[in-house]
């Protein structure tokens, strides 16, 4: 059973940074995208970054481009969102997500993890 596991959100200034984690288990990803999403309060939850676990490849909402870097690391199975530049409508609850390639929807999520940006 595939479970993701945020860790990594909090409390910062604008203007600051987090880098988030997801660890990843169940089984093996190399054919899977991994992404992250984000709810903020009162709106949808709406696409972040998504990284191909096969060749690296990534791809990012125009609205962090730039200020989130998303990234992988094999040996522990673990995917990272680095986020710079932080401002206070980064502000929601950021879910990690995991979808094979081939698939339309994402099929696996995390409990999500809160990230809090002050004016």
């Amino acid at each position: 059973q595939v479970q993701l596991v945020e860790t990594g959100g909090g409390l910062v200034q604008a203007g600051g940074s987090l880098r988030l984690s997801c660890a990843a288990s169940g089984r093996t990803f190399s054919s899977y995208y991994m992404g992250w999403f984000r709810q903020a309060p009162g709106k949808e939850r709406e696409f972040v970054a998504r990284i191909s676990w096969s060749d690296d490849s990534t791809y990012y909402t125009d609205s962090v481009k730039g200020r989130f870097t998303i990234s992988r690391d094999n040996a522990k199975n673990t995917v990272y969102l680095k986020m710079n530049s932080l401002k206070p409508e980064d502000t929601a609850v950021y879910y990690c997500a995991a979808k094979r390639i081939y698939i339309i929807k994402y099929e696996h999520w995390g409990q999500g993890t809160q990230v809090t940006v002050s004016s």
